[in-house]
């Protein structure tokens, strides 16, 4: 993935805001109950890492980007529970086969280059059956919307957010991969877009 080390900085400035906002429930919410070993892909600067419960023996967290890396190691040595920061992508995790108990993917789907190499890493990694943790920003079922955000996606926003999608149908992509539950995924407004939040399974369990 390529580095986008000016919205790294700009995230990392404006990021608290939307936690205040509310971000921060839609992510204890995402975590919670959680047990064992667990692998976060594309970590960020670390803001999930507060919000693990103490049945987590160990999370894994994923982050390419040097700038918010650095940021999710400091994080990491705050956490209640035990992190390991490492690089690595979404489409390359650095661990071996069916070696974790759950994944969660936080607002990070909708920015790795490929989805479905991204979703294929994570089973490969996970453990039959396990929990995927989801949380992302997802495309609008208004068609008028929809549409806007294709437009801005393409045009703008991809350029100066990361390389950011407004316009990802992640339902879709989770079930394409073959991981079970995603169309039972609630959908909740924050900022104006639709999250996906919830729980979906590996497959093979």
């Amino acid at each position: 993935m390529k580095p986008h080390p000016l919205f790294a900085r700009f995230y990392e400035r404006f990021a608290a805001g939307a936690e205040k906002r509310g971000q921060a429930e839609l992510r204890a919410r995402a975590l919670s109950g959680l047990s064992g070993r667990v692998l976060e892909i594309g970590a960020g600067n670390g803001l999930n890492f507060a919000h693990y419960p103490a049945t987590v023996t160990e999370v894994v967290a994923v982050e390419p980007e040097p700038f918010l890396r650095e940021r999710a190691t400091e994080r990491a040595a705050a956490a209640p529970v035990t992190v390991t920061v490492v690089e690595g992508e979404a489409d390359r995790i650095p661990l071996p086969d069916d070696s974790v108990d759950a994944a969660v993917a936080s607002l990070v789907l909708c920015s790795v280059p490929d989805q479905a190499r991204a979703l294929g890493e994570l089973k490969r990694v996970m453990k039959p059956g396990a929990e995927l943790r989801v949380y992302e920003h997802v495309i609008s079922h208004k068609p008028g919307k929809a549409a806007f955000q294709r437009v801005f996606t393409k045009t703008v926003w991809k350029r100066i957010a990361g390389g950011c999608h407004m316009d990802r149908d992640t339902t879709a992509a989770l079930t394409a991969a073959g991981f079970e539950g995603a169309e039972s995924l609630d959908r909740v407004p924050f900022q104006g877009l639709a999250h996906l939040l919830g729980v979906v399974r590996a497959p093979g369990g």
